[in-house]
């Protein structure tokens, strides 16, 4: 099963609430989320990497969307594709410990994806706290408690209270990724 497999966790379901706090309802046609930060694509390239990926906006069943698509390859050490956020306009942090967890709508392909967040703890490019989710052929909510996000490459634990960067990625095997995402959000 490997590490990868290990560190897979099943996400809960769960309903929004009052006092959750949107990150993005993907309404804004050119990725500028609710925060008034854009979303950007990044794949295993920046490294040597020959994965290709498309964040872009759509629509699916009357529901606006981003939609991460491409191919994630293993060659040159490769292996993966992500839409990334910045949690503050400013490249301050976000304090989330008021929240319980990150839900998010999403469908897709039927394949695992993982949320990464990101916080001055993380030091080198591929440290990240890491959670799992499988996206299906419909769309469902998905709840992901905070504890459930495991360090990668660092021992600190996460800090809710500093939050940076939070990415939807394609990752660790060679698949070809078709994620949507109509709502991202923190929740209580």
């Amino acid at each position: 099963m490997g590490l990868f497999g290990a560190l897979f966790l099943h996400a809960i379901e769960i309903r929004a609430q009052s006092g959750d706090m949107l990150i993005d309802d993907f309404a804004d046609g050119n990725l500028v989320s609710k925060l008034g930060t854009r979303w950007r694509g990044v794949s295993d390239q920046v490294m040597g990497g020959i994965s290709e990926s498309a964040v872009t906006h759509g629509v699916i069943d009357s529901r606006p969307c981003l939609r991460l698509t491409g191919d994630v390859r293993l060659e040159n050490d490769g292996g993966f594709i992500q839409a990334a956020i910045d949690l503050s306009p400013s490249g301050d942090t976000l304090d989330a410990s008021e929240y319980s967890g990150v839900r998010l709508v999403v469908r897709g392909n039927g394949e695992r994806y993982s949320i990464h967040l990101r916080s001055p703890d993380n030091v080198r490019p591929w440290q990240s706290y890491r959670a799992h989710f499988m996206a299906g052929l419909d769309w469902q909510t998905i709840g992901i408690p905070f504890e459930s996000f495991a360090p990668y490459r660092l021992e600190t634990p996460l800090d809710t209270r500093r939050l940076r960067r939070i990415g939807l990625v394609a990752i660790g095997r060679a698949f070809h990724a078709d994620l949507a995402v109509s709502e991202l959000a923190f929740y209580r």
